[in-house]
């Protein structure tokens, strides 16, 4: 089962986010109408899949912000160098 999800997982890496995010309007409007199908709840597992994928990509771009302001800190930090004659 363990390999199966990590196929799926890189398959839904190589989505666009952008394309993605268009649908999910449409699936939160279909699981909001619940009638307990198997259609019901494939929408339910698509919507989550959409939102898991933003979620990681907010992630991802905070922490590459975190990474970059604290590397400016270090170099900040450091003393100018000086020309010594």
């Amino acid at each position: 089962m363990e390999k199966a999800l990590e196929k799926l997982a890189e398959q839904i890496l190589s989505f666009d986010e952008a394309s993605l995010s268009s649908l999910r309007e449409k699936y939160r409007l279909r699981i909001e109408q619940f009638d307990g199908t198997k259609n019901w709840e494939r929408a339910v597992i698509i919507y989550s899949i959409i939102n898991a994928v933003s979620l990681k990509n907010n992630l991802f771009n905070e922490n590459i912000l975190k990474r970059k302001k604290g590397m400016e800190r270090t170099i900040s930090r450091r003393p100018g160098l000086k020309r010594v004659k």
